[in-house]
């Protein structure tokens, strides 16, 4: 016989692992079912064979903007990628924003005097613009190059592509009938915060913009990574291109909004490999942008921010561990009665944790993730409510952000 505390333990390991079987059941099914119907970038690869057979002087031109404020320690490795690619219409403009550093000598001493690639001076910002979106805008608007592209692709300065990546993408994008494409970067695993919480934090983030609702034509739930936006000429005119978002921060959200309202079709994929991007290089950065990232894709919303900090905590951290938890206290009041029935919570239990696991895995892989971070999610999931939190107080008490050499006062909606 069980005492009622034996009783008790038995019940909340068994309700424990059916939330957790549950939950990860339906991320099983949403995985599968994103794999069938989201395609990667990798699947551009070979359409592109098509549309690098054609006669060069057909194709669309394509002008890639890249605004880069300080970035000679990383944009070294954007420019050599760009140099490599095999799409043969390209030219190159970087909007160097106010720069104090050496960013002009490293783009022109790899490119050299290649003529595709072009410099534009952004001295100054005006006060209601946001800096990436002006320098954007500016090299738009102010080099022969872009203002003459018939497609624009921007991409940041921490980036870098396949050498397949602008034709892979391009053809995708007419394969599809798209007018607007975005790519979700395969992040870099370098640093501890990389590999243990970058994976919930991209993982948060797809699921506040799920890629299958992203990428429907009506309803559209619209969502583009600024790492890497290409439109066509007539898509970035038609929504007033970033002259319509010159105050925001979370820029690229912004433009997929104003592309649904003007139901011009577009899609985010996630990248595969055909283009990398380490987001920031130390643990200060990764808090402040990642706070960003939530401040704004939660909409300046403190109450949403925290009931998703809520979310994650427990969802993600607190449940599976405690189904971990309750498992070994279960085997150790169980082990010295040797009843067989004792056996089935465990059993249960193992289910929901494999279940758990399997589907972190797949996330993981599809991800271009590290299998071990599988292990330290729950950490770097409890890590993520901290910042949704922080994310949330700040917007609360005015602390205002920080981003691309600019303050920012975001008030609370």
């Amino acid at each position: 016989m069980h005492s009622a505390a034996e009783f008790a333990v038995a019940a909340l390991l068994v309700i424990t692992s059916a939330f957790v079987l549950s939950y990860w059941t339906v991320v099983h099914y949403l995985v599968t079912r994103t794999s069938r119907l989201v395609p990667t970038a990798r699947a551009g690869v070979a359409m592109s064979r098509h549309l690098l057979a054609q006669d060069p002087s057909t194709l669309p031109s394509v002008c890639v903007v890249v605004p880069a404020h300080n970035e000679a320690a990383v944009i070294g490795g954007l420019v050599t990628s760009l140099l490599n690619q095999d799409y043969p219409r390209l030219s190159f403009v970087f909007c160097l924003d106010r720069c104090t550093d050496d960013t002009r000598d490293v783009i022109l001493g790899i490119a050299r005097s290649d003529p595709r690639f072009h410099i534009h001076e952004v001295t100054q910002c005006p006060p209601d613009w946001a800096g990436k979106v002006h320098a954007l805008w500016s090299g738009v608007n102010g080099t022969p190059e872009a203002a003459r592209a018939d497609v624009l692709l921007f991409a940041d300065a921490d980036t870098a592509f396949s050498p397949s990546c602008v034709s892979a993408t391009l053809a995708m994008m007419r394969e599809r009938g798209l007018q607007m494409l975005s790519l979700l970067s395969t992040l870099t695993h370098r640093a501890w915060f990389e590999m243990i919480a970058q994976p919930p934090a991209t993982l948060k983030l797809i699921n506040q913009f799920p890629l299958i609702q992203a990428n429907r034509r009506t309803p559209r739930r619209p969502f583009a990574n600024g790492q890497f936006i290409m439109m066509t000429r007539g898509a970035y005119e038609a929504i007033g291109g970033h002259r319509a978002v010159q105050n925001e921060i979370l820029e690229d959200v912004a433009l997929a909004r104003l592309a649904a309202r003007h139901s011009i079709p577009a899609g985010i994929f996630l990248s595969d490999g055909v283009m990398h991007c380490r987001m920031y290089g130390d643990w200060a950065a990764f808090r402040r942008g990642w706070k960003r990232i939530f401040t704004e894709g939660f909409n300046r919303k403190a109450s949403r921010l925290r009931k998703a900090a809520r979310t994650v905590r427990f969802t993600w951290a607190i449940a599976p561990v405690g189904v971990l938890l309750l498992c070994v206290a279960w085997a150790v009041i169980t082990a010295p009665l040797q009843e067989p029935d004792d056996i089935w919570p465990a059993g249960f239990a193992a289910v929901a944790l494999f279940t758990w696991i399997t589907a972190l895995v797949r996330i993981s892989i599809r991800g271009h993730s590290p299998l071990w971070s599988v292990l330290a999610h729950p950490v770097g999931s409890w890590i993520v409510a901290d910042l949704l939190l922080e994310a949330a107080r700040d917007l609360e008490s005015g602390v205002p952000t920080y981003w691309g050499g600019r303050t920012y006062q975001r008030a609370s909606r």
